[in-house]
């Protein structure tokens, strides 16, 4: 992922990437790293310089459909996936990282997660892809004091898997690649399918309480306070929130 002017901020042509990189792998393909140039994996969603009058309809177009696509592409792609943390990973960047199978990470890194921050109420996908993963009390912890955190702090929790010192991180990630793409296809196949499977009967809502948690994120973005969160921080400024 390449945006140096936004610290590769997640933009539609990086989110349509991924989905058509993943969906159309050679056959040959036995590993997929996923990481960040100009030392940073990703800042998040790509949604500082939307029009004010355009921000509901463009923001949730966004966060809607390509970065929900491209998820869904990590989820499905049957080979393993490596996601090598360059540099910080906040928000949409974060659950980026997160929907990989493994994550590698330098030392010297933040990841976090500031929609409260923001105004922004997060995907109850997104969440639930948290809380598998660190459990209620740290996804409490990360989401509602819109918390940032080390690389140490973040293998703690379970949030990645190895840190090393940077300049041994393309080395690592190789040899971690090397070691995935050496193992049986047919069971990294197999073995995700069962995962993914897993994962999604634990996750199943009932259909009605689904259609809410859609509306209620849908919400956020038509808020006053989604654009006061993100002007002001794009101001550097400490925002007014409304509630509303």
């Amino acid at each position: 992922m390449s945006n140096p002017a936004k610290r590769n901020a997640l933009d539609q042509a990086i989110l349509a990437a991924i989905t058509d990189e993943l969906t159309t792998l050679d056959a040959a393909t036995r590993c997929v790293i996923v990481t960040g140039a100009n030392d940073m994996f990703s800042s998040g969603y790509d949604i500082s310089e939307i029009a004010p009058q355009d921000f509901a309809e463009e923001a949730e177009k966004l966060v809607a459909h390509p970065f929900c696509a491209a998820l869904a592409a990590l989820d499905a792609v049957d080979v393993p996936t490596l996601a090598v943390l360059t540099g910080s990973a906040i928000g949409g960047g974060l659950e980026l990282a997160l929907s990989c199978d493994l994550r590698l990470t330098s030392e010297h890194i933040r990841l976090g997660m500031p929609p409260a921050k923001l105004g922004l109420i997060y995907s109850h996908t997104g969440l639930r892809r948290f809380l598998d993963a660190i459990g209620e009390p740290r996804t409490r912890e990360l989401f509602l004091l819109g918390r940032y955190i080390d690389a140490a702090t973040a293998q703690s929790w379970g949030l990645v898997n190895w840190v090393v010192e940077h300049d041994e991180l393309a080395t690592t990630a190789l040899e971690l690649a090397t070691q995935l793409a050496h193992n049986s296809p047919l069971s990294m196949a197999g073995n995700k399918r069962v995962l993914r499977e897993l994962l999604h009967a634990e996750g199943a809502l009932d259909p009605d309480v689904e259609r809410e948690m859609l509306s209620l994120r849908a919400s956020s973005f038509r808020s006053q306070d989604l654009l006061e969160g993100v002007s002001a921080f794009t101001q550097k400024r400490t925002p007014s929130w409304k509630g509303r």
